[in-house]
């Protein structure tokens, strides 16, 4: 196990950091508040309000009998989907501020931190797909940091089984970055081992770092099988083997924990406010 920690930045530049980060965080929140259900009406990019909903629904004489056009029907289709769209965009907010940290502690670019490569579709056309976060060792300047960087990737590797020569071939980590990870979507896991395989491919260890504790057993079990580091949102664990906390805050030298603890009222106010607006008809 890593014993010793790096020293992390001065508390005063962190709570510096603060305004900047959060706003990573809250914008894409703040767009569930306008969100508005399609109800089967194709890609409409707005959806549909409340009088375009009941339009719709009072011409169709089953919905109108059962009084199905009523406001709260809509207003509840509007809160399933704009919740849908909270984790979603809590998610994306929170993959952002990942990749920012990494790039500020760690002395990195924007390029540095981003990953992507290509797929050949059946149509012959590419498509390029993205992970959330990379670190090549070799562009981290400081010695000490690099070294604590490397011999976590060690530890995570050697815990997932992958052999010795293949990690000495590994010349950095690439990061899937998700708030809660409960579907049994097929789809998405093995688009995920196919990352992995791709990742390790490029000589680089993929892990997930998940910001809750929400993730089913079984999907973690897999993603490990599949030689995938996965770190979770456990708090006060002292292990970043297993806490994407102790990872941040003792391999990337940042206290994500705290960041979210200082500013959970902030946090906490913003999300009552897109919920409020989810949970009642245009209009009220």
């Amino acid at each position: 196990m890593i014993s010793h920690k790096i020293k992390t930045q001065k508390e005063t530049f962190l709570n510096q950091n603060d305004p900047r980060y959060l706003e990573l965080v809250l914008n894409p929140i703040r767009v569930c508040a306008k969100y508005h259900p399609k109800l089967g009406q194709g890609n409409k990019a707005d959806g549909l309000s409340l009088s375009q909903f009941q339009t719709l629904y009072q011409a169709d004489p089953f919905y109108t009998w059962f009084g199905l056009d009523h406001p709260l029907m809509y207003a509840a289709h509007k809160a399933a989907g704009g919740m849908t769209s909270i984790y979603r965009q809590i998610g994306i907010g929170c993959e952002k501020l990942f990749r920012t940290v990494l790039r500020d502690s760690l002395d990195l670019s924007d390029e540095d931190v981003t990953w992507s490569y290509d797929i050949l579709l059946p149509t012959g056309r590419k498509r390029t797909l993205y992970l959330d976060g990379r670190v090549p060792l070799d562009r981290i300047p400081e010695k000490i940091r690099r070294d604590k960087f490397r011999e976590w990737m060690r530890e995570s590797a050697t815990a997932v089984g992958v052999a010795p020569a293949v990690f000495d071939t590994l010349r950095g980590a690439v990061f899937e970055v998700r708030q809660g990870y409960k579907s049994k979507d097929s789809k998405r896991q093995n688009a995920d081992i196919a990352n992995a395989a791709t990742a390790y491919i490029s000589a680089y260890l993929p892990c997930a770092a998940i910001l809750s504790t929400q993730i089913d057993g079984d999907i973690l079990h897999r993603y490990r099988g599949e030689k995938w580091a996965v770190i979770t949102g456990v708090v006060g664990a002292s292990n970043s083997l297993i806490s994407t906390y102790d990872f941040m805050r003792d391999v990337v030298g940042y206290d994500l924990a705290g960041f979210f603890s200082r500013n959970r009222e902030l946090l906490r106010d913003e999300v009552e406010v897109v919920l409020r607006t989810l949970l009642k008809p245009e209009g009220e």
